[in-house]
């Protein structure tokens, strides 16, 4: 079932304030404490189909970021923010790889 709604990007000012050339619903944060609370309320919204998050954020709410993947929509995607990636976003997709496959295919 395909699912129509809005993008949404949860981060600090600088990360996040490119996205609204896209026409995305930014929400700029302070800290990973406000990044939770608006994920949190994002993700009970019909509005958003995808919701971008930086990966500082995602990985300092990680169990909250794991309780939303259950979840067919939203889909909630760790982005490398303005400092670059520190890997979070990249590991999650391998650890997703490696149990859908059963072995690290991309890595090893």
């Amino acid at each position: 079932m395909e699912k129509i709604g809005k993008i949404a990007v949860i981060g600090d000012t600088t990360s996040a304030t490119a996205f609204l050339a896209i026409g995305a619903s930014v929400y700029k944060v302070d800290d990973e404490y406000k990044a939770a609370e608006v994920l949190r309320e994002l993700a009970k919204s019909d509005e958003y189909a995808v919701i971008l998050i930086t990966e500082n954020y995602a990985a300092k709410n990680e169990q909250l970021m794991q309780k939303l993947k259950q979840q067919t929509y939203p889909v909630v995607l760790p982005i490398p923010g303005s400092n670059g990636s520190n890997g979070f976003g990249l590991a999650g997709v391998k650890k997703d790889v490696e149990k859908a496959v059963g072995v690290d295919i991309l890595f090893d």
